[in-house]
């Protein structure tokens, strides 16, 4: 059994970069929705910390966007 594997889905929190990297996006860009408050984050201490569940609802609440769709 690969312990790395098992830890990777028990994990509750990300730090913002491995969010960043779970969503497809820069660690820039990360910072910047924490920023902006499009990315949830708890403080424990200095650290910023993604909720696991605040990913998936984030993913889960934004549809697939349909080509064209927003076209007359």
């Amino acid at each position: 059994m690969d312990i790395s594997k098992v830890h990777e889905e028990e994990r509750l929190v990300y730090t913002v970069a491995e969010a960043g990297e779970l969503l497809g996006i820069s660690r820039a860009f990360a910072y910047e929705l924490v920023a902006r408050g499009e990315l949830p984050v708890i403080r424990l201490g200095r650290r910023r910390l993604v909720p696991k569940v605040a990913l998936v609802a984030l993913v889960q609440g934004h549809g697939v966007e349909q080509p064209g769709a927003n076209e007359p």
